[in-house]
Formats: C-alpha cells, sequence, structure tokens
C-alpha cells in the first residue's frame, strides 16, 4: 500500500482530534452515520481517503461549522497530491496547525537550525523577541499567539512519553543577541538546563568548523511510528510552509543531518560553548 500523503495524514489528524472534542466513541459515530467501524478506524489511521459523503457525514456528526468545514473538504480534495507548500493564513494558529499537529504525534525530531534557537527550546522571552524581529509587520495579537502556541508546543518534551529531540544549532544562534543581554543569558541559561532532559540531545557546530551542509538553511525531520506513517521533512521560509515527503528527500536530508551531526561538537562540548557565551555576556 502507497504510504499516505502528508495532507491525508492531516485530515486523519484533524478527524480523530473532533471526535475526541465530540465526546464519541467509534462505536457511537457508528451508530450515528453508518459508516463501518473498521472504515472509521482505517480514515483516522490516514488508510484510506474518505468518500466526500463519508466526510459530510463524520462533520455533521461532529457540528464542524464553517470556515473549519470548508477547510476539511478542501483537504480531501487535495489529499491525493503529494508534497505541500502551506502558505502562510491570516489566523496566526492556523499557520501552524499543520505543523503541530504532525509535530504532536511524532516520536522522534530532528531540528536544525542556522539562525534561532529551536522553537521547542526557546524561552518565552526569546520567543517573543524573535517573533517581533523576524516579522516586522506582524500584529502584536500575532505575535502573542504565535508565541503561546510556541510554548504549548513545548509540553511534547515533558509528558509522559516525552517527544524525543535532537537538535542541532549553528553557533551563530548561540551568540546572536536576540532580546538583548538579559533575554540572552536566561535563553542560554534554559538551554543548558534542557541538556539534562534524557529526551534532548543537543549539539553546536562551532564557527571554526567552516563551511558545512546545513548552511542552505534550517530544517526539521519528523520521524513517525509505522502506525503512523513515514517521516516528514518540514521548512519553513518567506513564502510558507513546505512539507516533503518523497523517499528521496527524505534520504537527501538524512544525509544532510547525518553530516551535521558528525560536525557538530559533542553535548558535553556544546554545553562548555554555551556556558562560555553566557559567560562572555556577563562581562559586557
Amino acid at each position: 500500500m502507497q504510504a499516505p500523503t502528508v495532507r491525508l495524514r492531516r485530515l486523519a489528524a484533524e478527524l480523530r482530534q473532533l471526535r475526541k472534542a465530540a465526546d464519541l466513541t467509534r462505536e457511537e459515530v457508528v451508530e450515528r452515520t453508518g459508516v463501518n467501524v473498521t472504515t472509521l478506524y482505517r480514515i483516522e489511521t490516514a488508510r484510506v481517503r474518505p468518500q466526500a459523503r463519508t466526510l459530510t457525514g463524520l462533520l455533521d456528526a461532529y457540528g464542524v461549522p464553517d470556515p473549519k468545514r470548508s477547510e476539511l473538504t478542501t483537504l480531501l480534495k487535495e489529499s491525493a497530491h503529494r508534497g505541500w507548500l502551506h502558505t502562510f493564513a491570516s489566523d496566526l494558529p492556523e499557520r501552524y496547525a499543520s505543523y503541530i499537529e504532525f509535530e504532536s504525534e511524532a516520536r522522534e525530531v530532528l531540528n536544525y537550525e542556522c539562525l534561532f534557537i529551536p522553537g521547542l527550546l526557546q524561552t518565552e522571552h526569546y520567543a517573543r523577541a524573535a517573533v517581533s524581529g523576524s516579522d516586522p509587520e506582524s500584529t502584536r495579537a500575532r505575535i502573542e499567539g504565535r508565541v503561546d502556541a510556541r510554548m504549548k508546543r513545548q509540553e511534547a518534551l515533558t509528558k509522559d512519553q516525552p517527544l524525543k529531540l535532537w537538535a542541532i544549532v549553528d553557533e551563530a544562534a548561540i551568540r546572536r543577541v536576540v532580546g538583548g543581554r538579559e533575554v540572552m543569558l536566561e535563553q542560554l541559561e534554559h538551554l543548558l538546563a534542557a541538556i539534562d532532559l534524557p529526551n534532548v540531545h543537543l549539539q553546536v557546530i562551532p564557527f571554526d568548523t567552516g563551511a558545512h551542509a546545513g548552511m542552505h538553511g534550517s530544517f526539521v525531520i519528523m520521524n513517525f511510528a509505522e502506525a503512523i506513517g513515514p517521516d516528514i521533512v518540514y521548512i519553513e521560509s518567506q513564502a510558507g510552509d513546505l512539507f516533503l515527503e518523497e523517499e528521496a528527500d527524505i534520504a537527501r536530508y538524512n544525509l544532510v543531518s547525518t553530516h551535521l551531526r558528525a560536525g557538530a561538537l559533542s553535548p558535553s562540548a556544546s554545553a562548555s560553548l554555551i556556558a562560555t557565551a553566557a559567560k562572555d555576556l556577563h562581562r559586557t
């Protein structure tokens, strides 16, 4: 069977959430809609694409209004297409809805960042300064919405079955003083504390490494349990959110990540570099 597309996996995740929000078991949905329980399970795990009338019946059962209904209907129509450039929506939470949904279901995430501290490891003050500084057109409400979403995402690192995070950052992200000296000091101290989490692996690529495989830009590789689906590569750009799922793309980014891990400092040496950067800030 061909692996489900990113869009189909997003649709399946949305339908699971909507059913749970409606406080319905699969058996109760079967009674209301007549959809076979096996079919419902396969829809919710992205094993099959629902027919349009089936999706309508499920959305009716869950009491889903527009614009969410229209969004999911469009998602179904496009769910056979591979790859996904998700352009930014005006509503800030929706801008990250797809990424957050996938991240919440991933078992491992590798995040390489060349300019920013990874979102899962940012403090609230750093996140606010990073968002406002990198997106000067954002309103205060949009900035706060994005910061709130980022803080909520971090709960994945401390839940009962925590997300495994392998973060690799260029030294530029450690040295760039985002938000001022006090904000950056707090951020560096937060990184040193995060390193102690057993599910967090942090490496820094020092300046003296020279040119390296990550200089083309940041990316995220999300790894899922087999029942959910294969890996996804995520790239954020000014044009929108790009999701890659072709085997060749996954293989290329896995190769890049292998080179980055090999060229980066060990976690202990990375912690020493971060501590040195904090001391340098204290002196200024």
